[in-house]
């Protein structure tokens, strides 16, 4: 059976990594990108990351940075797995020689596939709404965009909550699921009830899944 990994993104406090941690996230992101309202600074990451207990990943979501604060960002957290959600070049994504997630931002005439293929070291590809800026916006997308045969594991994005997982997971069948302005009280703010209903609904349809397989 497949368990969809849940990696739950924007977090700010202490309080929330832990409900995060406890309602059965397996990933935890941190956003080093100051024009974000869930932004924080590489050193207030740390400190977050230092609370995650043992098998839970953190990832550090960077917007176009500096090989500079880049380099930095390794150094500090060098147990993190990074996501590069800006303009990136493969060889800017490579240049940190650290595991990585790709965003790709998905619209009509998007050619998922070639993306992949460029990106070809990630470990995933991660899929979110295109919208101005950078981000999804906390907005679904149309995910029959999305091939069958993507050639790296998928990470599904882009306006999920509780309500809506499930049909993303039962079309898409992603490798993993991330979420962050649906389990959110406020902007980098978030909600323990809603992050616990989130991953509960993951786990359900993972459930009924398995057994229409069985």
């Amino acid at each position: 059976m497949h368990r969809t990994r849940i990696k739950i993104c924007g977090l700010t406090r202490e309080v929330d990594v832990q409900a995060a941690v406890n309602a059965g996230a397996d990933a935890i992101g941190f956003v080093l990108y100051a024009a974000s309202p869930r932004g924080v600074t590489l050193a207030r990451a740390l400190e977050l990351v230092n609370t995650l207990p043992p098998f839970v990943t953190p990832v550090l979501l960077l917007v176009n940075a500096s090989a500079e604060f880049l380099a930095q960002t390794v150094a500090a957290i060098p147990q993190a797995l990074l996501q590069f959600h800006g303009d990136e070049t493969p060889a800017q994504c490579d240049r940190a020689q650290r595991t990585y997630l790709r965003a790709a931002r998905m619209q009509t005439g998007f050619n998922l596939l070639d993306f992949a293929n460029k990106f070809s070291n990630a470990q995933a590809v991660l899929v979110d709404a295109h919208v101005d800026g950078y981000g999804g916006g906390g907005k679904v997308f149309d995910w029959s965009l999305i091939p069958k045969n993507v050639p790296l594991p998928v990470v599904l994005s882009g306006g999920l909550h509780a309500g809506n997982v499930a049909a993303g997971v039962e079309q898409v069948r992603p490798w993993a699921v991330d979420v962050s302005s649906g389990v959110e009280s406020a902007k980098g703010i978030k909600d323990a009830q809603a992050m616990r209903q989130f991953c509960d609904a993951v786990r359900a349809v993972d459930a009924r899944l398995a057994s229409l397989s069985t």
